[in-house]
């Protein structure tokens, strides 16, 4: 209870984490782990039963969390199934318009100045810039236009409108 207290985490993390901890007491105590496999699994379907672990409310919560940042919506899938996210859920709660993916890939050009937020030479770059945002998960296209448009960037608070 203490885990879900200080963090969200959907059933499968949940899982990870007890069994983690359940290993490391078994060991100390010379038990088996197995032996208190069905504990776990009572222990997470009541978690799951009373709302404490809710995978689609982490997904959710999650896949906003990382699009603020500027992640991809393949970036926030494979995060979200890294965490146990089933992939049908991660590719419901990563899947976002055209527009939000723009302005998810600019903000992750202004974070990481490339494109127009480039200090250098912007044509000797742009190779390398369009090459770190398709690495970093988004389509060719949504590169490109924001490597070869132009910053909109509010110079009095420094945050990127779009």
């Amino acid at each position: 209870m203490h885990y879900l207290e200080r963090y969200s985490a959907p059933a499968a993390q949940l899982r990870r984490v007890l069994a983690r901890k359940i290993a490391l007491s078994c060991r100390h105590h010379g038990e088996d782990p197995a032996a208190h496999r069905t504990v776990l699994d009572d222990v997470v379907s009541r978690c799951i039963a009373s709302g404490l672990v809710d995978d689609q409310r982490f997904a959710e919560a999650r896949a906003a969390t990382l699009r603020r940042r500027g992640r991809s919506a393949r970036a926030v899938a494979a995060t979200l199934a890294a965490k146990g996210v089933g992939r049908e859920l991660a590719q419901q709660a990563s899947s976002v318009s055209d527009e939000e993916e723009l302005a998810a890939a600019r903000k992750a050009a202004w974070r990481k100045r490339l494109g127009p937020w480039s200090r250098g030479d912007r044509a000797a770059s742009r190779q390398k810039d369009l090459a770190a945002l398709a690495r970093a998960g988004f389509s060719i296209a949504v590169a490109r236009a924001v490597i070869d448009g132009a910053a909109d960037e509010d110079t009095d608070s420094g945050t990127l409108t779009s």
